[in-house]
């Protein structure tokens, strides 16, 4: 009776591999970041390797970092035309597709990645961003925001007569309203460029979160960081085009999702914890990292006021304000 028993789960353990086995996903993940980049180290990767060895091998990747398989803004459309299974979205870069999730480049919102990561992550589970991201053929698993953008400069940036007619790297068109509001002109460079547009002088300044300088190396091309200001956030948005997502098993959805929500407080953590430390490290290398005085904030916040104003407007949609205001009441906790 023990032989048979045995034989009997030897048959079973052996039916199961090979169901495992026949059932195997190897998801080709498009990423538009290096993979010394802190968001693919702390994030992109981890999400990877965790989701690999909690399915036993059912879901693997192959992962095209640096724009590989696809540019920054095509990412989207090369899951749609199946050259892609999974993306790791730069949001601002779809507006076209998904306009209100511009909402998160809007300035003077979340004071840190944790902050604003909490807030996305709660309306990617339900509301109008989440269904925007549907409605563009894919499925969000999780998402994570940037720490809030501050500027980068040859010269020292505070009152808004200082940023008069320079051109200053945005991402996105929500975040060049904010350029114009300060009088600036906003120039939308994918990050991989944007070192050598400011080496060249194509750019007089960038908006960028200082968690993400490093991967860049634009310390090596600014001279003046601001710490303190708010211009705007970025958000990253992780999906998985959503007939493939259909037809995975309930189990390995609620993995994909679960770690999802991991990783996503993880890497924003993450980033929070990075940018101190940069701070000291740059000060120590003779880079000029300020804070704007008391006045200059007042000032610019002012300025950038009608900035959320403008975006509802100008979407044209009736959610947009939906969207304002709960991204507002979110980020105010």
């Amino acid at each position: 009776m023990k032989h048979k028993n045995r034989f009997i789960a030897a048959v079973a353990a052996a039916l199961t591999f090979a169901a495992t086995t026949a059932q195997a996903e190897t998801l080709r993940l498009g990423d538009f970041q290096s993979t010394s980049h802190i968001v693919s180290v702390e994030g992109t990767t981890k999400w990877i390797a965790a989701v690999q060895e909690a399915t036993g091998g059912a879901i693997t990747f192959e992962h095209f970092p640096s724009q590989q398989a696809a540019k920054s803004k095509a990412q989207l459309d090369a899951v749609n035309n199946g050259i892609l299974d999974a993306a790791l979205l730069g949001a601002s870069y779809h507006a076209d597709a998904l306009p209100l999730n511009s909402v998160v480049g809007l300035p003077g919102f979340y004071g840190s990645a944790e902050q604003g990561t909490v807030a996305l992550q709660t309306m990617l589970k339900d509301g109008p961003l989440r269904e925007e991201v549907l409605a563009a053929g894919v499925t969000p698993i999780f998402g994570f925001v940037l720490p809030p953008y501050q500027v980068l400069a040859k010269t020292r940036l505070g009152m808004p007569a200082n940023w008069d007619a320079l051109d200053v790297r945005t991402s996105g068109s929500t975040q060049a309203m904010t350029a114009r509001a300060l009088g600036a002109v906003g120039i939308s460079i994918p990050g991989p460029e944007v070192y050598t547009a400011v080496e060249r002088g194509r750019l007089d300044a960038v908006l960028f979160p200082l968690a993400s300088v490093p991967g860049y190396k634009l310390n090596e091309v600014v001279s003046h960081i601001s710490t303190n200001g708010s211009f705007g956030g970025y958000s990253f948005i992780m999906v998985v085009r959503s007939d493939l997502f259909d037809g995975l098993s309930d189990e390995v959805k609620a993995q994909l999702l679960s770690l999802g929500d991991e990783t996503a407080m993880h890497v924003a953590q993450a980033q929070d914890a990075s940018v101190s430390g940069l701070i000291e490290e740059w000060k120590a290398a003779g880079i000029d990292t300020y804070q704007f005085s008391d006045e200059e904030l007042a000032i610019v916040t002012d300025a950038l006021g009608a900035v959320s104003t403008d975006w509802a407007k100008r979407l044209e949609n009736d959610q947009a304000i939906a969207v304002l205001e709960s991204y507002r009441a979110l980020t105010s906790k």
